[in-house]
This record gives structure tokens, C-alpha cells and sequence, in this order.
């Protein structure tokens, strides 16, 4: 057995660590405001629930290790004394993922990840519509425990309005465990899926993801790919350009005479088995 004192590691090293012991950990996905009522939405699996009576959660954004800066989420929650958390199943973890990535002031990761903004109704967060629990919580503490890189802030939210799909809760209000899918964060790439086990979601690019806005609008309002398949495109660091398509379509003439519905048929072949960049230039033989 290894055994050591937490100083004898480097903060990233021992950040890893943490992770790789400490789970299945539960997501708040956290959906804040700026001043200027600028969306931000963002996941943090240092996070849990607390009191019934009064229902608290709390979830900590941790100081960035590399440069020791804060995040916009508590930046937010500090300006603001709002927070929606919303609650990750598999239908949405792709792009869950994806609005991890670092985007800069102002961009909206609703938009980037293609997920619906809907209006809170007791706090000016929006929720996220897909989510299948929705807690609105207005902020009553904040507390700091370091100020170094990698020190985390435990935001306390009290949850003030809650909102269930019809689907996963019986007439007992009882949620349905099976119904409800959910998933939680493990160590490195690694996640878990409550009902049947371990699978693994790529961490976004260092470079940003072109996110689902940027998809041509054939595929975002695709019939056959799902939220999930857009969350993979939308990780990609660009779009196949003209010339790569064109030199595809040279080498695989026989999709020219699919149809729409059976080109997204065939990408998502290769998207189920975690080949974006092929499934994105199969998508665009539509426009050779």
C-alpha cells in the first residue's frame, strides 16, 4: 500500500487522486446569471444534497489548478444569490460534457451545447428543459476554503421551487429510480450509469468545441441523431471544409444517391461507436 501526506503531491496529481477514489459522484449542473442577465451553464461533481428541512444543496466550483482563477458560476452565484440546479441523466451527458469546456466571457453554453433554456419561475436562472429534476435555489452562503489553485467554494443553495418530469415521479411523488437514468462522475474520463454500470465520455477538446450551434441546421434539427450524437459533433475542434468533403465524396460515391434520412441513418452508426469526424463528413454529402 502507498502511503503519503497530501503535500507530497503536486495539487493536480492529488486532484486526480480524489477523484479516482472518491465516487460515483452525483452532477449539479449548474445554470447561473451575470449582473447583466448573461446565461452561463456549467457541471460540478463536488456536489451533494444536504438538509430536507430546510432542502439544501451544496456543490463547489474549485479554484482553477493552472492559474488560480475563479469560475464564472461562482462569480454568478456571488453577484447574483441565484443558482438552477439541474440534475444530469444519460440522454444529456454528451452535452453536459461539453459545456465543461472553457468558453470565454459571455458565450452562452445552452446555445454551444444545443440544450433549451427555460425560464425559472421563483429565480432568474434558466433551467435546463431536458433536465429531468430542476431545483431553483436562491444562494445563503458562500464559503471559501482556500485561495489557492484547486481550493474549493462550497455554494449553499436553498432549494425554493422544484420541478420533476411527469414520467420518472408516481401520484406518491416517488421518483422512479429505473425512469430517472441517472449518471454520475468517477475518476479521469469515467462516468457511471445508475442502471447498468460503467462507460466512459471523453473530456472536450482543450481546444473549443465548434458546439451544436455551429452544426448546419439540417443535422441540429435531425429526426434520427440525438442530443447525445449532437453533444459529439459539437465537441469536434472544426467542421469538415469543401475539401474534405468533396475528397470524401470521391472516395465513397455510393453516398450520393442516399437520401437525408439515411445518411443521418449511417452517421450515427459511426457516432454510437465514437467516430465523429467520419460521422460529420457522411452528414455533409447531402450538400455535394
Amino acid at each position: 500500500m502507498k502511503s503519503f501526506v497530501p503535500d507530497a503531491l503536486p495539487t493536480k496529481k492529488l486532484h486526480g487522486l480524489l477523484l479516482g477514489a472518491v465516487g460515483p459522484r452525483p452532477i449539479a449542473f449548474a445554470s447561473t446569471v451575470d449582473e447583466k442577465g448573461n446565461p452561463n451553464l456549467s457541471p460540478y461533481s463536488f456536489f451533494n444534497v444536504f438538509s430536507s428541512n430546510p432542502p439544501v444543496m451544496i456543490f463547489s466550483p474549485s479554484r482553477r489548478v493552472r492559474n488560480n482563477t475563479t469560475k464564472h458560476t461562482l462569480e454568478n452565484a456571488k453577484a447574483t444569490g441565484e443558482v438552477v440546479v439541474n440534475i444530469v441523466n444519460y440522454a444529456i451527458v454528451q452535452q453536459m460534457s461539453l459545456t465543461s469546456t472553457e468558453y470565454g466571457d459571455g458565450v452562452n453554453e445552452f446555445e454551444k451545447s444545443g440544450l433549451t433554456m427555460q425560464p425559472s419561475e421563483e429565480v432568474q436562472p434558466f433551467r435546463v428543459a431536458e433536465s429531468p429534476v430542476q431545483f431553483e435555489c436562491k444562494v445563503i452562503n458562500i464559503h471559501a476554503l482556500g485561495d489557492e489553485g484547486g481550493a474549493g467554494n462550497l455554494i449553499f443553495g436553498e432549494v425554493v421551487k422544484v420541478h420533476v418530469k411527469d414520467d420518472i415521479i408516481n401520484d406518491d411523488m416517488v421518483i422512479d429510480q429505473h425512469k430517472i437514468d441517472q449518471v454520475a462522475r468517477m475518476g479521469g474520463n469515467w462516468y457511471s450509469r445508475a442502471k447498468e454500470g460503467l462507460f466512459e465520455v471523453p473530456k472536450p477538446l482543450s481546444t473549443l468545441g465548434i458546439g451544436v450551434d455551429a452544426l448546419p441546421e439540417d443535422i441540429r434539427k435531425s429526426k434520427t441523431l440525438t442530443g447525445n450524437d449532437l453533444g459529439k459533433l459539437g465537441n469536434l475542434d472544426k467542421f469538415p471544409d469543401e475539401h474534405q468533403q468533396n475528397n470524401y465524396a470521391k472516395k465513397n460515391p455510393y453516398l450520393k444517391g442516399l437520401k437525408l434520412n439515411d445518411l443521418h441513418q449511417l452517421a450515427k452508426k459511426y457516432l454510437d461507436a465514437d467516430k465523429p469526424e467520419e460521422a460529420a463528413l457522411i452528414l455533409t454529402q447531402n450538400n455535394i
